[in-house]
């Protein structure tokens, strides 16, 4: 069993609010949920756990026919049109009795965003798939499989090729026509076959327009919508006028970076990820203002990744695969800002150093399993 990070704040969570998760698409929200239920009600979790998706469960979640004590489950909630109304109901009659954990997917954080009827009942956090430390798996594993723990644990190259695919495709053909009507799903679904060439790279809207024959509005709802379904993520520029720094333009990662074929952008979306994760991490359980860019000034230069806390750079970070030599960039963003670290993290197993201007170069593997998940 896969200790998930979240697991100890969820239960601690759960003592004072509603719990709700939500997460991309098979990042493990059942799996936790349900190792929940069976440590706190090892003979009756099965009742316990109900899936708007079954009919069964559903007809009990309507009849409220389910425990009103202890802890009940309730996936994929937020497809019922008056979810909002039936927690708010149940909640406030059984508070002191009744603890619920609300999982469902990506489209669980859009939901709960529409109204704020439930406002001070609940606490949110976001699930991501399996980080270094909880999968306990080699660095090559993880740059191989990715993250998600179906095709991940199965260890097999032909099974994350299938389940990469089939997850695209879910995405494109069933999440997005969920959340509104996509006429033209063919450039929609090339669009999600083209992204994963561009990462690590500032993304040119003109230039995708002109590749799908769309407009450049067209082309900016759709990122917008992967991004809301937790099909990509993306990071903002960061740096003050003084540095002449891009103000625009943002870079984009997935979440399964299996489909990513050049091996450097690979691994840089890998530790984007990570990254990520730990601020998403910060920000649930913690209350952190936590928060991920990059930075790239009007001369070219660029660092992949600034960690901020506050709104403040606390870490700049540059991926390399085998460069050990401090990335220029990198120094001259150190040098700017000498109170805040800087580390250079390279696939190369063995290595930690430091090298000019104070800058840490230190392996992959050693960095991501200091980070908080």
């Amino acid at each position: 069993m896969i200790e998930r990070a979240l697991a100890a704040p969820i239960r601690r969570d759960l003592d004072e609010k509603m719990v709700f998760v939500s997460g991309p698409r098979q990042s493990g929200k059942t799996t936790l949920a349900r190792e929940l239920l069976a440590a706190r009600h090892p003979t009756t979790n099965a009742a316990r756990y109900l899936n708007w998706d079954d009919d069964e469960a559903r007809t009990r979640i309507l009849r409220r026919e389910f425990p009103r004590d202890g802890l009940v489950v309730l996936d994929e909630l937020h497809k019922h049109s008056r979810w909002r109304n039936l927690l708010k109901g149940v909640y406030d009659t059984d508070r002191e009795r009744l603890r619920l954990l609300v999982t469902g997917s990506a489209r669980l954080d859009l939901y709960r965003r529409g109204g704020d009827s439930l406002q001070g009942r609940y606490h949110h956090l976001r699930l991501l798939p399996l980080s270094h430390r909880e999968a306990k798996a080699g660095l090559d594993d993880l740059l191989a499989f990715g993250p998600f723990p179906e095709p991940l644990l199965r260890g097999s190259a032909t099974h994350a090729r299938r389940w990469s695919r089939e997850y695209r495709t879910r995405i494109v053909r069933d999440d997005v026509a969920s959340l509104e009507r996509v006429e033209e799903l063919g450039a929609l679904e090339q669009l999600s076959i083209r992204l994963p060439a561009l990462v690590g790279s500032p993304l040119s809207l003109n230039a995708l327009r002109e590749d799908l024959q769309v407009a450049h509005k067209t082309v900016e709802r759709w990122l917008d919508l992967f991004e809301r379904l937790m099909f990509v993520f993306r990071l903002l520029p960061y740096g003050p006028p003084r540095l002449k720094a891009v103000r625009k333009q943002r870079k984009h990662y997935h979440y399964d970076w299996t489909m990513i074929e050049d091996e450097g952008a690979r691994f840089e979306n890998l530790v984007a990820f990570h990254l990520v994760k730990e601020a998403n991490f910060l920000e649930d359980t913690e209350g952190h203002d936590a928060d991920v860019r990059f930075f790239r000034d009007a001369e070219g230069r660029e660092v992949d990744f600034v960690q901020l806390r506050g709104g403040k750079p606390v870490r700049f970070i540059e991926a390399k695969l085998s460069q050990t030599a401090v990335s220029p960039s990198l120094r001259y963003l150190r040098a700017k800002f000498p109170g805040v670290d800087a580390v250079q993290v390279v696939r190369r197993a063995g290595v930690d150093t430091i090298g000019a201007l104070g800058v840490r170069v230190v392996s992959a593997d050693r960095f991501l399993s200091e980070l908080a998940v």
